[in-house]
């Protein structure tokens, strides 16, 4: 035998169960179709000026400032690993030796940023060195 608590708890269960779908389908008569709606117009954002994009060179590494980089700027002699997950610079510092840097390592006062495929940049308080890997055919730097 059944409760009459589970039984009018039954009932009210199938009441709803037989009335919510008709409230959900009748039509809103309040908010006009989506389709009737009034859009706003669409404007095209302002194009910001490009001009320095074009004044730049493509394929050439940006200048350093003042023209050079640092006297004693490590030396990039190659970079090994995957780019954004083990990636670690291969430097020959001012004294001649050789080190592999990662990622936020420092070496000589010059902390290792960032590396892309072709250069490291480090840093040293607010001075910034991007320091390219050297040319095939550059001349190998003497040991100091």
């Amino acid at each position: 035998m059944i409760p009459r608590a589970q039984i009018a708890a039954l009932a009210g269960a199938a009441l709803a169960a037989a009335a919510l779908p008709a409230l959900l389908l009748r039509p809103a008569t309040s908010e006009p179709p989506r389709s009737q709606r009034a859009l706003p117009p669409l404007v095209a954002p302002a194009e910001p000026p490009l001009t320095h994009v074009f004044d730049r060179p493509l394929f050439t590494a940006p200048a350093v400032e003042g023209g050079t980089l640092p006297a004693d700027a490590p030396q990039l002699t190659g970079i090994v690993g995957r780019l954004g997950s083990d990636a670690v610079a291969l430097v020959r510092t001012a004294q001649g030796s050789s080190r592999s840097l990662a990622i936020g390592d420092s070496v000589d006062g010059w902390r290792l940023e960032s590396l892309s495929i072709d250069a490291a940049l480090f840093s040293r308080g607010g001075q910034q060195a991007r320091v390219p890997l050297p040319a095939a055919d550059d001349p190998a730097p003497a040991a100091q």
